[in-house]
Formats: C-alpha cells, sequence, structure tokens
C-alpha cells in the first residue's frame, strides 16, 4: 500500500479529533503519517503489537490524549517530555518497569494509568492503584512528582558529575601548569648553567692568555739575551773566519810555482812540435840547424819498424795459441 494510501486510510479513521488506529496489528507507529494530522488530538493505539515508540513519536507536540494500553511496550522515549499538551495517557497492561526522566516534563498530565507493568518499587509505590478516574488522576499527581524529584535527583548528580569534572579538569590543568613551571625553570636552569659554564670557558681563556702575555713578557728579556749572545757569538765567529784566510794564504806561492813549471813544460813541447814541423815542412831541413832533428826522428822510425816487427811476432804467435786452444776444446767435445 503506497503512503498516500496509507494517509487516506488514516483520515478515515479520523472521527473528530480522535484518530483510531486500535486493533490495526500495529507493530510500529506510523508517525510521518501522523505528523500532518495536527487536528486529531486524541490517538488511541491500544490492542496492538507495538514493543517501542520511535524518537520522532516525541515530535507530535499536539497530542493531548494517547492511549497505548494493551501493547508490549519495554520503554518510553527519552524526549517523551517533549508532549507537553499531553493531559491523558494510558499505559495499561505494557512491559514498563520505568519512565524516562523527561516524564517530569508533562505539566499538563491529569490522567495516568500504569496497571499491569513490571514498575520499579519506588515507581510502583508512587502510582499506586488507578481503578477509578479519581484514582487515575491521583497517578499522575504522585508519578508526576516523584519523577520530579528523581528529575531534581538526576540534575544534582549530574551537576556533581560536572562538578567533578570540571574538578578534575582544574586538577589536570593545574598539573599542567605546574609541569609547564616545572618545565619552564629547569629550562632556565639549564640556561644559566649553560651561561655559567660559558662565563667559566671566558674566564678561563682570559687568564690564559694573561698568562701567555705574561709569560712572553717574561722570556722577552731572556731571548734579548741571548740575541745578544749569538750577536756575540756571531762577531767572534767571524772574527776567526777572517784571521783563518790569512794563516792559510801561506801556500800560494807553492801552487804558484808548480803552475809555472807546468806551463813552462807545455811550452817547450809546444816549441818542439813546431821547430818538427818546421824542419819537416820547410828548406830547412836541409840545413844544420834540422839536422839533430831528422837524426832523432830516422831513429825514432827505426825504433817503430823495429816494434813493428816485435808486434807481428807476437800476434803470430797468439794466433797460434788460440788455434791450439780451439783444436783441443773439439777433441775433448768428440
Amino acid at each position: 500500500m503506497s503512503k498516500s494510501n496509507k494517509v487516506l486510510n488514516l483520515r478515515d479513521k479520523i472521527s473528530d479529533n480522535e484518530l483510531d488506529l486500535s486493533l490495526c496489528n500495529l507493530t510500529e507507529v506510523p508517525v510521518k503519517e501522523l505528523a500532518p494530522l495536527t487536528k486529531a488530538t486524541f490517538l488511541d493505539l491500544s490492542c496492538n503489537n507495538i514493543t517501542s515508540l520511535p524518537p520522532e513519536f516525541c515530535n507530535l507536540t499536539h497530542l493531548m490524549k494517547l492511549d497505548l494500553s494493551k501493547n508490549q511496550l519495554t520503554c518510553l522515549p527519552d524526549d517523551l517530555g517533549n508532549l507537553t499538551a499531553l493531559q491523558h495517557l494510558d499505559l495499561y497492561n505494557n512491559k514498563l518497569s520505568t519512565l524516562p526522566v523527561s516524564f517530569s516534563q508533562l505539566r499538563s498530565l491529569k490522567w495516568l494509568d500504569l496497571k499491569d507493568n513490571p514498575l520499579d518499587a519506588g515507581l510502583a509505590k508512587a502510582a499506586g492503584d488507578c481503578l477509578d478516574v479519581k484514582q487515575c488522576k491521583q497517578c499522575a499527581t504522585r508519578v508526576l512528582k516523584y519523577m520530579l524529584t528523581l528529575q531534581e535527583e538526576a540534575d544534582r548528580a549530574r551537576e556533581k558529575r560536572l562538578l567533578r569534572e570540571k574538578e578534575l579538569e582544574r586538577k589536570r590543568e593545574a598539573k599542567k601548569r605546574e609541569r609547564e613551571a616545572r618545565e619552564k625553570e629547569a629550562r632556565k636552569r639549564e640556561k644559566a648553567e649553560e651561561k655559567e659554564k660559558r662565563r667559566k670557558e671566558y674566564n678561563a681563556q682570559v687568564a690564559a692568555t694573561a698568562a701567555a702575555q705574561e709569560e712572553e713578557q717574561q722570556q722577552q728579556p731572556q731571548q734579548q739575551h741571548k740575541k745578544k749572545e749569538e750577536r756575540k757569538s756571531k762577531k767572534k765567529n767571524g772574527q776567526a773566519s777572517e784571521k783563518k784566510p790569512v794563516a792559510r794564504a801561506a801556500p800560494k806561492p807553492c801552487r804558484s810555482v808548480v803552475a809555472v813549471v807546468f806551463k813552462l813544460f807545455l811550452l817547450l813541447l809546444l816549441t818542439v812540435a813546431v821547430t818538427f814541423a818546421i824542419c819537416w815542412v820547410t828548406e830547412l831541413r836541409r840545413r844544420d840547424v834540422c839536422e839533430p832533428l831528422d837524426v832523432a826522428l830516422d831513429r825514432g822510425r827505426a825504433w817503430a819498424s823495429k816494434q813493428e816487427v816485435v808486434v807481428r811476432q807476437l800476434l803470430g804467435d797468439l794466433s797460434a795459441a788460440v788455434k791450439d786452444f780451439l783444436e783441443s776444446m773439439q777433441t775433448s767435445k768428440s
């Protein structure tokens, strides 16, 4: 069945301001179809199989009379208190044990029936009997008062919870601030220690520099004295080196005599060679001046020819010896 047909069926069930949906075998409340029917201030949902009411049911604030008797309700919506216009509520023969705390907001409620429900002891005592109109009116008054007490207790519990949460939050904030303060103090102390360390290092560096300068100043006279001593020793060494060449200059005449003799010998050899050349090349060889030279030259030639014969004989002997040696070697190999 479509939504429009459902709406038409619901409108067909409206009589004056009463919408009768009892004995329809409903398991759910058609809230969307009921919402537009604001003229139906009396809603009868009795004798169905409804187990719960949807949260949207609490938006039907135009309801003044509601019959939910003989269903299977185990609980009611938490926002049931939004039905502030509700005056008559029948919850007979359901499975309710408690009512929502917002029930205390139904200030217009004048009639209430909670018979045949497994109510909690406190709620059952507050509800009492509801055998006639008077008792049902008294039930509404007592239950509202009881629920208002529960509301106040819930509010106080919520306030206490909020206070505890605020106290815990305050403690957490205090601990956080204390921790931040400790961290800040620790950072400040670390910075101070670091600064003190740098200051000590600086003072130590300044002291070391001052000590070095003082030591340098103390060493300056010693260095100057040492430099003076070095200059004096250099002067002494210079004077000694100047005296030593004078002592060694004595052998110079001996060396010069040897050089002169050698030069004279070379000059003599050159003169003899030139004389031989002149006598040999020019016509002077026929004169008496060159005769000694010619005689010497002839003698030299004779000596050289004799030496040539000796050399040839030596070479012959040497070749014969080599030949004999080779033959002996071949014989030994064979």
